[in-house]
């Protein structure tokens, strides 16, 4: 998230965008805390975790104890909803990037947020991309709203393993709710679908990697709102395939990888560029076909849905090593899906700048509520930027004025 300026006008927005949290926060109190820290999240400090923002925030080092106080009781015990600030933030942002541009894509993904000990809810010993191995850490499933040029995250879920979900004594420490139980992170995901249905976001394409669109029940979901979709899936993934775009009963079943290798050896893929990056266009050898998922359970083979078969063969790869279903018309060309599939590069730049701009992963808190809440005051930070560089970079506009400017880390 590169460094961007307010000038006299923006710093009035900042304000009355606080006002406009602050009405959903409700109490006063409320409103300055979340002030303070949000200040902080936004600010140049290195650690931007309760401790130093407070301390950063306050001239008088007598009273610092006293401001971290109110800024511990606000992320950690104060009882505002989170799914009302997260609300309030999107539609900020949305507002102000859909002005010129359409949504076009949510993206779904999860990341790691790395911690000592055994304490911090949902924390235990998994996978996370975020280090590239498994770590002891907790993991946040995320939704990303995107537009042809700007992305904004609007929701995260903790997920809980069942050794939090299923035990009494963690469950307590941690003030896990009642109501909260163990869910897959496909099904995390599908719970934010239907907040931001609700919510009245636009709908996109969701874009997913393995870890949900390997599952048809999660597909399925995602076609009974009515949203396309282009999703990973494993190499095992058994499909039918069809000798002509339209032709739905018919032709062998098979592996997509067994399907992706007998079409190299025919000769069938061609390399596509996606998007030109810092130093080289980013390309690889791709093939689409049509064909119909196999495991779509409780669906007759005549109602199932024909999806695009997109295979990836990166390079220094042996085989093809990539595939993913896409829904969408039967002309669409191999770019087009090529681009659908890629744009979940969108979720790992929010992560970068959440992480490295905003302290997303510097709550020290414990608590199921303050984890939620630490995470919603850094979504609307987000917000708040992304809202300032669509006014100030719209698609078809230059740069900002930076004049009586002040300026953010973020």
């Amino acid at each position: 998230m590169k460094e961007f300026t307010l000038d006299v006008e923006g710093q009035q927005r900042l304000n009355d965008y606080f006002e406009q949290i602050g009405g959903v926060l409700g109490k006063e109190e409320r409103k300055a805390s979340f002030a303070v820290y949000a200040m902080g999240l936004l600010g140049e400090g290195t650690r931007k975790s309760m401790e130093p923002i407070a301390s950063r925030a306050c001239p008088d080092p007598e009273r610092v104890d006293a401001q971290h106080q109110r800024v511990q009781h606000l992320v950690t015990d104060s009882p505002w909803s989170d799914r009302d600030v997260r609300k309030e933030a999107a539609q900020y942002a949305l507002s102000a990037m859909t002005r010129r541009e359409a949504v076009t894509h949510w993206v779904f993904d999860d990341t790691g947020f790395l911690k000592q000990g055994r304490h911090s809810v949902g924390v235990q010993r998994q996978y996370t991309g975020s280090a590239g191995k498994v770590a002891n850490c907790q993991i946040g499933v995320s939704l990303t709203i995107a537009t042809p040029t700007q992305h904004v995250p609007v929701d995260f879920e903790l997920y809980l393993p069942r050794c939090w979900t299923e035990d009494p004594e963690r469950r307590k420490e941690a003030r896990i709710p009642d109501n909260v139980q163990f869910q897959t992170k496909p099904e995390l995901a599908l719970n934010m679908v239907e907040r931001a249905l609700e919510n009245g976001v636009a709908p996109g394409r969701v874009v997913v990697d393995t870890a949900y669109g390997n599952s048809s029940k999660f597909r399925r979901a995602l076609r009974r709102h009515g949203l396309p979709y282009a999703v990973a899936v494993n190499s095992t993934t058994k499909v039918w395939q069809l000798d002509t775009l339209d032709r739905r009963r018919g032709g062998r079943s098979l592996s997509v990888a067994d399907y992706a290798n007998e079409i190299a050896e025919a000769g069938g893929f061609r390399r596509t560029t996606w998007r030109e990056g810092t130093k080289a266009s980013l390309s690889a050898r791709f093939a689409a076909r049509r064909v119909l998922p196999i495991a779509d359970e409780g669906i007759a083979r005549a109602e199932r849905e024909v999806v695009w078969l997109l295979i990836e063969w990166e390079d220094g790869e042996s085989h093809p090593n990539k595939f993913y279903f896409i829904t969408g018309s039967k002309h669409m060309t191999r770019k087009q899906l090529v681009r659908e599939i890629k744009q979940r590069w969108r979720t790992e730049r929010a992560y970068e700048d959440l992480k490295g701009e905003l302290g997303l992963d510097h709550f020290e808190g414990r608590r199921f509520s303050g984890w939620h809440h630490h995470v919603s005051t850094v979504l609307c930070c987000y917000a708040f930027t992304v809202a300032e560089r669509a006014r100030h970079f719209p698609p078809t506009a230059g740069g900002p004025s930076r004049s009586d400017a002040h300026t953010f880390a973020a």
